[in-house]
């Protein structure tokens, strides 16, 4: 049973290992029309927020944060595509070393509820680890749709 429970624990391990790693390419910010407006997406068109608990383009979001919002990461500089504003894409340290995608000093974050679904924006005006998280606009701001 020790044994068992000792393998259980090392590919737990392993697998926390595998998705904390650092990514081997340039993440991609584009854009995304929706109800909300046009929006930012990441690379496979997940929607992208911000969090208002992050202060100076730092990230407040680590732990069981970062399982539900996972941060953004890349490897060098972020790629601009469509209507995504490159002065205003830039890159910040994590507390674990990573490299994580900003834009307007906002560190950027998808959202584990949207399950991979284009465009899907289910995480906007949430409340959640001490603030609210919102998706983001192509100039930079949060967007607040009616009743968030």
């Amino acid at each position: 049973m020790a044994l068992a429970l000792a393998l259980v624990l090392v590919g737990s391990l392993a697998g926390l290992a595998i998705a904390a790693s650092s990514p081997t390419k340039p993440a991609t910010v584009k854009t995304r029309s929706n109800t909300l407006g046009k929006i930012l997406v990441d690379g496979r068109s997940r929607t992208l927020y911000l969090f208002e608990k992050d202060k100076h383009g730092k990230s407040a979001c680590s732990g069981s944060c970062a399982t539900n919002w996972p941060p953004l990461l890349t490897k060098g500089k972020a790629k601009a595509l469509g209507g995504v504003k490159s002065s205003l894409l830039g890159t910040t340290k994590r507390s674990d070393g990573t490299t994580q995608v900003t834009y307007n000093k906002h560190p950027l974050y998808t959202f584990v509820v949207d399950k991979n679904k284009p465009g899907s924006t289910k995480g906007e005006g949430v409340d959640a680890f001490g603030a609210e998280w919102y998706v983001l606009g192509t100039n930079g701001k949060k967007i607040e749709k009616e009743g968030s």
